[in-house]
This record gives structure tokens, sequence and C-alpha cells, in this order.
């Protein structure tokens, strides 16, 4: 019996932590960026996205998450600039459809806050960052539907993804910061065998 019971507690120690899974709802989701432009900031997002996470309240090492966007859906609100956004000039969309994020890991936990590492690919280009994590929480809805949400925020430089136009401006200095700041709101919906869709209110 004593080797029976420890063989049960070695395997479960082995076993793989295992979380909730989740698809990410874009109609309750945003992917948002700011950029310098002279002496201001330009504000825009990405409206077409797709991803799923991991996720289970007090095992961050069972978190995971990856995603895709359309680098084609950029929108700043400015038609012109939008098309040239998505030229060669900068995320050549025609070659370079998507902008991925693979998660790697979890760090700096405390509280409703953490670390969430990952790689990000633009331009065929990966680099592994950071994001802060803010954990909004877990509640269903009025259908029963169990919804996750978080907050990550995070900057980038964006030469080191080969973004790297820019115009001189006749007082000096360039049209284009380098520091893109990006806020992502993302809530996602739990992943069930039988799951029954209703309408998203």
């Amino acid at each position: 019996m004593m080797r029976l019971t420890m063989a049960v507690l070695l395997v479960s120690a082995a076993a793989p932590l295992r979380a909730a899974d989740y698809v990410i709802d874009p109609d309750h989701s945003t992917v948002m960026f700011r950029v310098r432009h002279l002496v201001g900031h330009v504000m825009g997002q990405f409206n077409k996205f797709e991803g799923t996470f991991s996720y289970e309240k007090g095992k961050p090492a069972s978190w995971k998450t990856q995603a895709s966007i359309d680098a084609a859906s950029i929108d700043t609100k400015v038609e012109k600039r939008d098309g040239h956004l998505r030229s060669p000039d900068f995320f050549d969309v025609e070659k370079h459809p998507k902008i991925t994020f693979v998660s790697t890991k979890i760090s700096d936990m405390k509280g409703s806050r953490a670390k969430l590492w990952g790689k990000l690919t633009i331009l065929e280009t990966t680099k592994t960052i950071p994001l802060d994590l803010e954990i909004n929480g877990v509640t269903k809805d009025k259908y029963g539907r169990e919804h996750a949400g978080f907050t990550a925020t995070g900057k980038i430089d964006r030469k080191d993804f080969g973004l790297t136009w820019n115009s001189a401006v006749e007082a000096g200095g360039v049209l284009v910061g380098d520091e893109v700041k990006m806020t992502l709101e993302i809530e996602g919906l739990l992943q069930e065998k039988s799951e029954t869709k209703g309408d998203k209110k």
C-alpha cells in the first residue's frame, strides 16, 4: 500500500499543470497602440485578430497564450495614413499578413499582476518581449458562459522588428517616434465540449 501511494504521488507531481482553455472574443477585446508623431501622438488599433489562452486562478505555471493579428486591419482613422502603414515602407501586408505572439513564461506574480513573456513576430523578425499583465477576473454571463479578462501593456522599439521608415523634418528630428506603446484589453470565452452558442450582449 505504501508503494502504491508513493507511485500515485510521484505521477501526480510529474503530471503537467492544466488550465481552462479560452478563445479570445474579438467583439469584447481591443488591440491598441500609441506612437509619437512630431510633437504629439497617434493612436491606432488592429480590428482583426484571433487567439486562445489557458488560465486557472493561482496557477501561473499553467498559463499560456497565442494570438495572431491581421496586419492589414490597422486603423488610425486616417485612410491615407493606414494605406502607407500597409505598404512596404511599414508592415508590407501583402508579404507579411500576420503579426503573432506566443507566450513563453509568467514571472513577477504579485496579487492580480504579473509579467507575461512571449515571442512577438513582425515582418518575420521574432523578439522576446515582456508585457505587464493585469488579471481582471472571471465571471459568467446571463447565458452561463464563463468569461476571463486581462489587460496587457508593453512597449517595443519598432526598429528592432524592421519597421525603420522615417522622414527628417525641417526643424530637426524625425516625423515618427521609434517607441510604440501597446495596450491590449482581452476577454475570452471558456471552451466546453458541449458549448451552446448564444447571442452576445
